[in-house]
């Protein structure tokens, strides 16, 4: 039986949140069939989409400004794109800068020439600029300077740029935010969380990804005067620089991680069960180990840490082959497959997971409808105290088993900056501003609440009327027990949290690949490489960890 004619199988039981929600598992998610970027190419190729280009108007140096349209689930969508001549003294990835190369709106509609105009002088200025609810995702993007430079001179030599040069970056532009969700005046979430195809959590932001990096094909082909090879264009993705800003979202948002979350061990549990596999989809598994093979040798970061964990992964990854040549015609091949790599370090563990779900779209993708989650934590003020102290005993061991009092598990704490609005991480016993802490000292807060319970009986009302300082935490133990995966299961104020955890997990179900960390709190990361081009949707499904020429 061929796979799209299988009946849906049954799913084993899924990995357990204990072993799922801690943050260096986190940190080594990869991209797969179920991130956003993948879900949307999908969903643009589902509806025939056409990319026009109805404004360019740009110089022979590429400055000035274009519009490009598409028609998707029934809606317009625009992509206004200027860009500006920027002196190299202001050009920095840094977000307290006020200019870049190139700014971007994704207007919903098709703008008319006074809206084109107040766009074009609006964006450059970013979050100093007034916006409209017409304007849905604003971004911004700095130029891969040396690469955007070689390939223009190539191409106006005749030539295509080095290969390995664009191998190596990988992107002509890199973005430094894309903004939605009501930012700035910009349109919230709401106006656009029922239209087809933009439902989905960030669509609307990786639909802007989408244009800008074709935007940033069209901008060197133009000022080189001549077109990219293909394989070469399809290789340079969008760069992206992320930092704090990023990771508070996942502790902010614990109904919709739990929800991301959840569809990602479904599927893996889905495919787990399934007792043989076809012909196809073994081949599948196997080419698509060695693609993950080659994509690691063109994988190289400077960070130390980082660098040593894509060596191991290199070092595991002839193992893993061998392993697969030989199992995925067993039986319950996922199972044994899954049970084999326990012996691996996480990182493999978690590229095996990505890899394995690949071939199995018609099992799984339905399940990214189930990604987006409007639900915020609740509170139960009814709720016994006896049932909230069982469920602090059942899921929060890991929490109350550690003492606060020791300097290393309270050594640092999150704040927001006063001149950006962004977060930021402080060490408590080294610098000024604890005072100022945001609440992601969720362990901390639920050790205390556990404690308060003790002897304590009746309603968690009366419990709150006396001690209204621990409704967050309340709130927290609550809205766990319906959403397993909603927290993280570390403690993110000690000396050993590393941010960067956090940001890997996010960005990996954007779909980013190349994680690329300048520290354990930003790092930089690529979109898009290998995705399909304007006239290629045709090709949307098959693009996992891409390899450069392929």
């Amino acid at each position: 039986m061929s796979a799209p004619e299988r009946e849906i199988a049954p799913q084993i039981d899924m990995r357990p949140p204990s072993t799922v929600m801690r943050l260096r598992r986190m940190g080594a998610m990869f991209p797969t069939r179920l991130s956003f970027l993948r879900t949307l190419m999908r969903d643009l190729a589902a509806n025939n989409v056409q990319v026009t280009r109805p404004v360019w108007c740009m110089d022979e140096d590429g400055f000035g400004h274009a519009v490009y349209s598409v028609h998707l689930g029934g809606y317009d969508y625009s992509l206004v794109a200027i860009s500006t001549d920027l002196p190299p003294e202001l050009r920095t990835d840094r977000v307290i800068a006020t200019a870049w190369d190139s700014a971007y709106v994704l207007y919903d509609g098709i703008p008319s020439e006074d809206e084109i105009a107040r766009i074009v002088a609006s964006a450059p200025k970013q979050e100093a600029a007034r916006f409209t609810e017409r304007d849905l995702v604003l971004s911004r993007a700095n130029k891969s300077v040396r690469l955007f430079q070689h390939v223009t001179d190539a191409l106006k030599r005749g030539d295509q740029p080095d290969k390995a040069m664009v191998r190596d970056v990988g992107y002509l532009m890199r973005t430094t935010a894309v903004y939605g969700n009501g930012k700035f005046g910009i349109a919230d979430r709401a106006h656009i969380a029922a239209r087809p195809c933009l439902g989905g959590p960030f669509a609307a932001e990786m639909l802007t990804v989408w244009l800008i990096r074709g935007f940033t094909h069209d901008l060197a082909e133009h000022v080189g005067g001549a077109a990219l090879d293909p394989k070469l264009k399809r290789h340079l993705g969008i760069g992206n620089s992320t930092g704090l800003g990023m990771a508070p979202f996942l502790v902010s948002h614990p109904r919709l991680l739990d929800s991301w979350m959840q569809v990602r061990e479904t599927a893996l549990a889905r495919i787990a069960a399934l007792p043989k596999l076809s012909a196809d989809e073994q081949t599948q598994i196997i080419a698509l180990a060695a693609r993950a093979g080659r994509h690691l040798g063109e994988w190289s970061v400077p960070d130390e840490i980082a660098a040593g964990r894509i060596e191991q992964l290199k070092r595991d990854w002839p193992a893993v082959q061998e392993m697969l040549a030989q199992t995925v015609s067993a039986q319950e091949p996922i199972q044994q497959i899954l049970q084999a790599s326990e012996h691996w370090f996480e990182d493999t563990q978690e590229l095996l997971v990505a890899l394995l779900l690949e071939p199995f779209g018609s099992l799984i993708d339905g399940l990214t409808d189930c990604m987006a989650n409007p639900y915020g934590a609740e509170l139960d003020p009814a709720m016994q105290v006896t049932e909230l102290r069982a469920l602090i005993a059942r899921d929060w061991d890991w929490a109350t088993a550690l003492d606060f009092e020791c300097t290393r598990e309270t050594a640092q704490f999150w704040y927001v900056s006063e001149a950006k609005q962004e977060p930021r991480l402080g060490m408590r016993h080294e610098e000024e501003g604890a005072e100022l802490e945001s609440p992601l000292d969720i362990a901390r807060q639920v050790s205390t609440l556990s404690q308060a319970l003790e002897g304590e009986s009746g309603i968690t009302a009366e419990l709150l009327l006396k001690r209204p300082d621990l409704r967050f935490a309340v709130r927290r133990v609550q809205t766990l027990a319906r959403a397993p995966y909603g927290e993280i299961r570390d403690n993110l104020i000690a000396d050993r949290c590393l941010p960067i955890d956090m940001l890997r997990c996010k960005l990996s179900f954007f779909g980013a690949a190349k994680f690329d960390p300048k520290s354990d709190r930003w790092t930089r990361i690529t979109l898009c490489q290998g995705a399909p081009l304007f006239d290629e949707l045709s090709r949307a499904d098959d693009w996992w960890l891409p390899c450069f020429g392929e």
